[in-house]
Parts: C-alpha cells; structure tokens; sequence
C-alpha cells in the first residue's frame, strides 16, 4: 500500500461533474475529491481487505443475534417502543440494500491486519465517489503511470443493480427515495435511485419532511397523498425514531419495506463494538473497546472516546497516555464507548480511513479518505485507487 502522487485530470471539474459529483470542492477551495493522488495496493492486499470485510459481516451478524437473544438493547440505548419491530425485521428479513465498514490499515508491510474502526451499516455514504466517480478516473489514467494495467476493488455499481433485481419481487412500487435537503444526501440517493432505475424499477424521490401520515388510513403518504409501502430512507432510525412520526413507523412496520431494515440500528450503534470484543476476544480484526462505564474501559490510556449514535466525526476525544490530544464538536450525547487507538495508518501526514463496501452480505469496494487530522469527517478527502 503506497500513496503515490500524480497530476490531476485536465478539466477533472468537469468530467466528475459528468458522472454526477456536483460536491467535488470544499468552500475554501480544497478538493474534497482528490485525484493529485493515489493509493496502490497490490493484489494480495487487496484479497486481504476484502476477506476482512466479509469477516466482519459474518461477526457482526452472529453479535446482532447475540444483541437479540440476550436482549441487550438497553446497553445501546435501544428504545423499548421500537424492539418489536427490530425482532420482526430480524426474523422475517425484509431486503436490506448496503453498508460501509471504515477499518485503519497501513497495508500489508505494517505487520498486523486492517483494523475495524466502525460500521456504517444504516446510512453511508461518499458512495458515488466509491462506485463510479474512481472507476472513470482509472479508466483515464494513463498507462504510463504504472508498469502494468491497473485495476480497482470495485463492482459496487453491478452489485447494486444486481440487488435492487433481487429484492424487486418484496417491493410495492414505486420505491420512494427519500433524504434531508443537503449536497451529500441528495447525492448519494440520486445514485442509489439511478441503480434501481437501472435495474428495471419504478422509483420517486423526494424530502424525508414530504413524507407525510394519515391517521385514519394509519399509511404514510407522498406529496400526492399516494399510499407509500417501500421507501428507501437515507435518514438514521435513531433520529427516525425521535420524529413525531416515529411510533406510526413502528406501528405500521410489517406492512411497510423501508430499507435499510430496523435491525440495522443494531449494527451502526458503537456499542456493536465492545459486544464484538466480547464475542471475539483479541481478533486481529477488531480493537478492544469497551462501554465507557465498565472498569475495563478505565484500564485504556490511548484510546478514542466516541458516543453510541455519533456520526461523520462528531463528539469523538482521542486520548494518548491518559491525555486529550484532539476533540470534536458535535450534537450527539448519551452514552459512549471507548476503543483502543489503531496502529497508525500515515501517508505523507495523511490519515487514511479504508472504507469497505459490503452489498448485501458481499464485500465489493474500496473507498479511501484521507485528513491531516487524526479523526475522519465529511470534510475528509477521497483519493482514488488501484491494485496491481
């Protein structure tokens, strides 16, 4: 794994543009898509990562069955209105669509494996960017670069289609895609409604706030007042679940195919992370974490400190040696977890975070953001890659 750099496209404004990444530069002028450089892996790197992913999968699997059985929610701060639901979604599996881990990892000459960070298994995105804004940067790359032709650990966009064909039968059309009014939603379900076009589907898109309730027919509707029965919502179930319409999306659940599923809050909660540890004791894969309350977690002197609901970088503290050394701000509150410092992964004083793509239950991407600061956010870079 090395980053190498490299000139920028001519008019590369333009040409991401072309393939629908309006968000490619930050207001201060920074790129936030960033093809002065790149990141070679090799092939064996790369068979590394995507076995870690679809481990991971597997884990997180068995530790939301765990979560189930044992009936841990209140440790993730589950509410109870809302265990039903996830038990009925768990068992009858309705289609879920996509997740993202996000792992630390200098590559293979570091010495230990990919190191998972956490599970953006309800909402991820910088999608695009993974799926099709890197493949048509490989595709213009010159082969001069490189002494043999390039490849990239990406069948995101296949994949997807492929799924949106397999769960077609389980959905009531049109499936409705929904998201908050900002460049990054919008994006990333503008594209994830293009897939589902692709794949022969009916689809309308709208504002999570146009998605309206009917109490005496107890359905959700659209803008036209039409019924709603299958609704993609790039909206976090926490927050759904806070909404005024939160207890009707509950009540109505069985009848309603909103992807991704309910259990998923069981999988983008921090406090997977500490369960996993508890199931999985020392896996190379995982870091030791713990609930910031247990005796354990006082024991940590490097580690980060982040909330169980906490999102794109915010409220996270990173400890070295029992001291603060960077602290971001941020709404989210309530319980936390802490998790042992990652190896460092630094390329020219760059912090990289590997993003892994998982459709369905398959690992078939890779996505690479990269900070001066220590701690990833929206603001963070997406370098492209290739694997020889």
């Amino acid at each position: 794994m090395q980053r190498i750099t490299l000139a920028p496209r001519d008019n590369w404004q333009q040409k991401v543009e072309s393939v629908g990444l309006t968000f490619h530069t930050l207001e201060n002028g920074t790129p936030y898509w960033d093809e002065s450089a790149a990141y070679s892996f090799t092939a064996a790197e790369i068979d590394t990562l995507e076995a870690a992913g679809n481990t991971l999968q597997e884990m997180c699997l068995a530790a939301a069955q765990h979560i189930i059985d044992q009936k841990r929610y209140a440790e993730l701060d589950i509410p109870a209105f809302a265990i039903e639901a996830i038990e009925w979604a768990w068992n009858n599996e309705p289609p879920a669509l996509y997740g993202r881990f996000d792992l630390s990892w200098a590559g293979a000459q570091s010495g230990h494996a990919p190191k998972l960070l956490e599970y953006n298994a309800d909402t991820p995105t910088s999608l695009l960017e993974a799926a099709v804004v890197q493949w048509h940067w490989l595709k213009d790359m010159p082969s001069s670069l490189v002494s043999a032709k390039p490849d990239q650990f990406n069948s995101i966009h296949e994949k997807l289609i492929a799924k949106w064909k397999d769960i077609d039968p389980y959905l009531s059309k049109p499936i409705y895609f929904a998201a908050l009014d900002n460049p990054e939603d919008q994006l990333t379900i503008t594209y994830l409604r293009d897939t589902a076009q692709q794949a022969g589907l009916e689809t309308l898109q709208m504002f999570m706030n146009e998605i309206g309730w009917n109490d005496e027919q107890q359905l959700f509707l659209d803008p036209d007042e039409q019924p709603m029965f299958s609704i993609f919502k790039l909206y976090p179930w926490e927050a759904m679940l806070q909404e005024e319409f939160g207890p009707h999306a509950i009540d109505t659940y069985p009848s309603t195919r909103w992807i991704e599923p309910i259990w998923k809050m069981l999988l983008s909660n921090k406090g997977i992370l500490p369960i996993l540890w508890e199931l999985y004791p020392n896996h190379e894969l995982l870091l030791e974490s713990h609930f910031a309350e247990s005796p354990a977690a006082a024991q940590l002197r490097n580690y980060v400190r982040k909330p169980l609901m906490s999102r794109e970088g915010a409220n996270i503290t990173l400890v070295r040696e029992g001291t603060n050394i960077a602290t971001t701000p941020g709404p989210y509150n309530g319980k936390q977890i802490v998790q042992t410092l990652a190896p460092d992964a630094v390329f020219d004083h760059r912090h990289t975070v590997l993003g892994l793509w998982m459709i369905d239950q398959d690992c078939c991407g890779l996505g690479v953001r990269e900070s001066f600061n220590p701690i990833t956010d929206n603001l963070s870079s997406f370098v492209p890659h290739f694997f020889l």
